[in-house]
C-alpha cells in the first residue's frame, strides 16, 4: 500500500525566534519512503537536524519575525495490515523490566500517576486480568469515558482533567490511557504521527496529526489507540515521548500564533 502524507504549517512570529521541529518521520520508516519529501520553509531558513533524547529525528532553526511556513509531501509504503495484535503478551514485574522502559512508568507533564487516577486504576483494573487484557480494558474504559470533541481541544488539559471533564481530542484519550497504564506498572509512551481514514468511513473533522500510545509487554512495544479503540491501517510514526510535551510538532521560543494548518494522509495507487 502507498500512502501520500504531508503537511503545511504556518506560524506567525512576533519576533525572531528559535524553534525545535519534530516534522520528520521516525528513523525506522526511512527505508519505506518511496517518493522522498523534503522539509521546506518559506521564507527559507537553515535547519540543523539532530536526534533527541527519545530517538526522534528532530530539527532546530532560528526564524525571522513574521509568517514562516513549513511544508513536506511524500509517499510512504505501508504493509496495509492493521495494528498487530498479541493477546498473549504478558506484563512483567517492575524489577524485571528493561532499564530503558522505566522512565515510562513515571509521572510526566500531562500524565501524573500519583493522583486520584492511581487508585482508580487499581480499583478498576487491578484484579485477575494482566498484560494485553488489562491494557485492552483500560482502552475500553477511556474510549467510553471521553467524548471526542475537536472544538473543545485545549493544549493544557491533563489526564486527570480529561477524566473529570469527560471530553477531549486524541491526545487527551492518549494521556488518560497512558496514566492508567503507568499506574498499573505498565510502561506506556506517547506516539504521534499520521493516521488517515484508510479502511474506515471518513471522519467529519479536519485531518490532523494523530496521537496514540505504546505499551511494553512481553519483549517489545505494542500499539494501542484509546480514541478509536479498534486496530487501524496506515499508522506512520513521527515522534515518541513521555507525553505530548515531548512530541510537539513545533516548539517556538517566543510569542507566536498559528496561521495555517493542513495535514493529508491518503492512500494512493502510484508514486
Amino acid at each position: 500500500m502507498l500512502i501520500r502524507a504531508g503537511y503545511e504549517v504556518g506560524l506567525d512570529l512576533q519576533s525572531p525566534s528559535a524553534m525545535i521541529l519534530l516534522l520528520f518521520l521516525e528513523p525506522a520508516r526511512a527505508g519505506t519512503v518511496r517518493r522522498p519529501g523534503r522539509l521546506e520553509t518559506e521564507p527559507r531558513a537553515e535547519i540543523e537536524e539532530f536526534t533527541d533524547i527519545f530517538g526522534n529525528h528532530s530539527g532546530r532553526t532560528f526564524a525571522p519575525a513574521g509568517r514562516i511556513t513549513f511544508r513536506n509531501d511524500m509517499v510512504v509504503e505501508d504493509s496495509g495490515e492493521s495494528d498487530p495484535q498479541s493477546p498473549d503478551a504478558v506484563q512483567h514485574p517492575v524489577q524485571y523490566l528493561p532499564t530503558e522502559t522505566l522512565p515510562y512508568l513515571l509521572s510526566s507533564r500531562y500524565c501524573a500517576v500519583d493522583t486520584y487516577l492511581n487508585d482508580l486504576a487499581w480499583q478498576n483494573f487491578g484484579g485477575a486480568m494482566s498484560g494485553w487484557e488489562r491494557v485492552g480494558a483500560v482502552c475500553d474504559f477511556v474510549h467510553d469515558r471521553l467524548k471526542f470533541d475537536y472544538l473543545r481541544a485545549r493544549s493544557t488539559r491533563s489526564a486527570l482533567e480529561a477524566y473529570e471533564e469527560e471530553t477531549g481530542v486524541c491526545r487527551d484519550f492518549t494521556h488518560l490511557a497512558i496514566t492508567l497504564c503507568r499506574s498499573l506498572n505498565i510502561p506506556a509512551r506517547y506516539a504521534t504521527g499520521y493516521l488517515g481514514d484508510i479502511g474506515v468511513p471518513p471522519a467529519d473533522s479536519p485531518m490532523d496529526f494523530s496521537a496514540w500510545f505504546e505499551v511494553y509487554l512481553g519483549d517489545r512495544w505494542h500499539t494501542f489507540d484509546a480514541r478509536h479503540n479498534v486496530p487501524r491501517i496506515g499508522r506512520i510514526v513521527m515522534a515518541r515521548g513521555r507525553d505530548a510535551s515531548d512530541c510537539a510538532i513545533t516548539t517556538t521560543f517566543g510569542p507566536n500564533s498559528l496561521g495555517t494548518f493542513k495535514v493529508w494522509t491518503d492512500e494512493v495507487t502510484e508514486i
